[in-house]
């Protein structure tokens, strides 16, 4: 089996996302089976170094999964030029600068979302990238989660006729510290150290909805601080600064009325942390982030409103399992190899930092809406 290497530069990734996502089950788990099959025959086997501040933590890192270089000297990983790729997961308010030095050091860059805090400095990074001529791509990660991928697969068979509506809903109770240690970083609750719920989440609503349903044209949000004080990863108690719910609504092209609920402050009665659902003329589907269920006109019952009388129908009846038909892999895994492609192939791919300024956009469109208590709508960037 002929074998070739990449160089990857992995910054950020002790972080939970970073380390199990893009780290173990990602590219750690390309290097494990072999490497990545190319067209001509050869497999692509990733060559890892991960770079951080904090020496001990990466360097356990490194030894736990078999990974021979580490270091915390960004500068001297980037000056290797048989390293040619590098990979963010770290803090979106450092992204654009540590971007731009890969960028310079003729690298290809791939990173998690968002890419900036703001706008400006999305559609910079999106542009400083293609002058200088160099791969670049966003994860859009829940696009290959099997219950979106079914869901557009329903989208493109045309089994929604004319497509009226979305509902979405997102989120869980997140603790907030003091009766049971929270699940996620303090840091989400703190506006000053980039958290916020619009930011972290809309950006995800955006390719949602441009790759599922149809391209977002505006927004109207209002967001939410819930729960004003937290306790943090000391157990010290803090003032949370930012949005933990946003209740938004978009009008997407074709007139489809989509509105999506995000909230860490939500206990979950539903079929997933996530779902979305699209009503159309010809049936329904909702999706969660593997299951997806579908009903068509012909399967619809025809309930009646009566408040006298318990509800007689079993509302869950009637609605048909799309089948998986085949093997869904890691949805981080699928991007990282299509990029990994499109670095050593020419191979297409569509979510570049340009894909993920829009996200960034729809953001701070959100915060824009949420303050000035209307409707915005999203200008063409021109990327």
């Amino acid at each position: 089996m002929r074998q070739q290497r990449i160089g990857i530069i992995m910054h950020g990734v002790t972080g939970r996302m970073g380390m199990n996502q893009h780290l173990i089950r990602s590219v750690l788990a390309i290097r494990d089976q072999g490497g990545l099959a190319l067209k001509d025959g050869s497999y692509l086997v990733p060559d890892i170094v991960i770079v951080g501040r904090n020496a001990d933590k990466i360097e356990a890192l490194a030894r736990r999964h078999n990974v021979d270089r580490w270091t915390t000297d960004l500068d001297a990983a980037l000056a290797n030029p048989d390293d040619t790729l590098f990979f963010d997961a770290a803090s979106t308010q450092l992204r654009p600068a540590l971007l731009k030095k890969a960028i310079d050091a003729g690298k290809h860059v791939y990173s998690e979302k968002p890419v900036s805090e703001g706008l400006a400095e999305a559609v910079d990074i999106a542009r400083y990238a293609k002058d200088k001529g160099v791969k670049n791509g966003i994860v859009h990660d829940k696009l290959d989660l099997p219950g979106l991928l079914k869901l557009k697969r329903l989208r493109d068979s045309g089994f929604f006729g004319r497509m009226l509506s979305v509902k979405g809903e997102f989120g869980y109770w997140v603790f907030e510290g003091d009766f049971l240690p929270a699940q996620r970083p303090s840091w989400n609750y703190r506006s000053e150290d980039g958290g916020g719920i619009i930011s972290d989440m809309l950006c995800h609503w955006r390719y949602v909805l441009d790759n599922v349903v149809a391209p977002v044209k505006s927004v109207s949000c209002l967001g939410a601080t819930h729960i004003p004080a937290r306790w943090d990863e000391e157990g010290k108690e803090y003032k949370a600064t930012a949005d933990d719910a946003a209740y938004a609504s978009f009008l997407l092209e074709g007139d489809v009325v989509a509105h999506i609920n995000s909230s860490w402050c939500t206990r979950v009665r539903r079929d997933d942390l996530v779902t979305f659902q699209i009503d159309g003329t010809h049936g329904s589907a909702v999706a969660g982030l593997h299951k997806c269920y579908s009903q068509h006109r012909v399967n619809t019952p025809k309930p009646v409103w009566n408040p006298d009388e318990p509800q007689p129908l079993n509302l869950f009846e009637g609605w048909e399992e799309v089948p998986d038909n085949t093997v869904f892999d890691n949805g981080f895994k699928v991007q990282w190899e299509q990029f990994l492609r499109h670095v050593v192939e020419d191979a297409p791919f569509s979510y570049t930092l340009a894909e993920g300024a829009k996200g960034v956009q729809l953001a701070e469109a959100g915060y824009q809406s949420w303050r000035e208590r209307r409707w915005i709508d999203l200008e063409d960037l021109g990327l």
